[in-house]
């Protein structure tokens, strides 16, 4: 019960922040949804693993790779639903408990929760670099980019 209400509270802070973020309403609950498939990859990992950097790690690669599915779904941008999803796995706690233990001077435990936060914060860039390696037409992406087609490109050179 406490998992699903978990999973129920990032659905609804996700559509929270995608409000605050300024998404358009359509896509709030694609936001949510991604938001709440992240936490509970993390929890899930976390649960069987005990460790916290890891199952933010996949939890941020799956995140990732869910956004980029959205994206071509909903005929979006990726990071539409990539910002609101991984908004719940923010280290903001743990920054928050350093800043703390940085004022009442408890430096070890401050000196703990930094490094602690700064490991989640790489492990959310590394899965999402790893998530963004894989080849768009994986997730359904059918057209070449415009950047990367020659003809174009020399087209625009020759307008310039």
């Amino acid at each position: 019960m406490k998992t699903a209400m978990q999973i129920i509270m990032a659905f609804t802070g996700t559509v929270a922040f995608s409000i605050l973020f300024n998404v358009p309403k359509k896509y709030y609950f694609f936001c949510g949804l991604t938001g709440s498939v992240g936490w509970s990859v993390y929890l899930i990992i976390n649960h069987y693993f005990h460790n916290s950097i890891l199952a933010t790690f996949i939890a941020s690669m799956i995140l990732t790779a869910m956004s980029r599915i959205l994206s071509v779904k909903c005929k979006a941008s990726t990071t539409l639903f990539l910002l609101c999803g991984i908004f719940t796995l923010v280290p903001g706690a743990g920054i928050y408990y350093m800043a703390y233990y940085i004022f009442i001077n408890a430096g070890h435990e401050a000196m703990l929760k930094g490094i602690e936060s700064i490991k989640i914060a790489l492990a959310i860039s590394l899965g999402i670099g790893v998530a963004y390696s894989i080849p768009a037409k994986v997730f359904g992406w059918e057209q070449e980019s415009e950047v990367w087609n020659e003809n174009i490109s020399k087209e625009r050179v020759a307008v310039l």
